[in-house]
């Protein structure tokens, strides 16, 4: 059994972290000892690292506790779960197009500015104006 400190250490998992995760109920709430401390077996280690796997992709917690569910159930079929994870990649797509936009706006704006002085300065005409901007973004 592992202390909370302990379950931190070896997850990367901050402790107040892990806490938000048991109140949220995806990880079960701790066994305690005598004096009160919680104290955590190798489940809830693999399954906080599961959970943090999943964060580092960008996962929702909804979808984590869809996909917790689904890793209960071994036998199912795993068309849930892809459909979970295509979700989460068109997502991640679609941040990619926006900041690809944004990108290109920003270089715009930067490479626009030959000003010398504030009161010339584009950057901060762009940043004041929106029409001046070539995308909505």
């Amino acid at each position: 059994m592992m202390t909370i400190g302990d379950l931190s250490r070896k997850t990367g998992v901050k402790i107040p972290t892990i806490r938000y995760y048991e109140e949220m109920g995806l990880v079960a709430a701790a066994e305690r000892s005598e004096g009160n401390q919680r104290r955590y077996g190798g489940g809830e280690r693999d399954r906080l690292a599961f959970i943090k796997h999943a964060r580092e992709l960008g996962f929702t917690i909804e979808a984590i506790r869809e996909l917790l569910d689904l890793s209960a159930c071994p036998e199912r079929p795993c068309e849930q779960a892809d459909r979970i994870a295509a979700e989460q990649l068109r997502a991640v797509r679609d941040k990619l197009a926006k900041l690809k936009r944004l990108e290109q706006e920003l270089k715009r704006i930067a490479g626009h500015c030959h000003g010398d002085q504030i009161r010339d300065c584009y950057v901060i005409q762009a940043l004041a104006n929106h029409d001046l901007c070539e995308h909505d973004h």
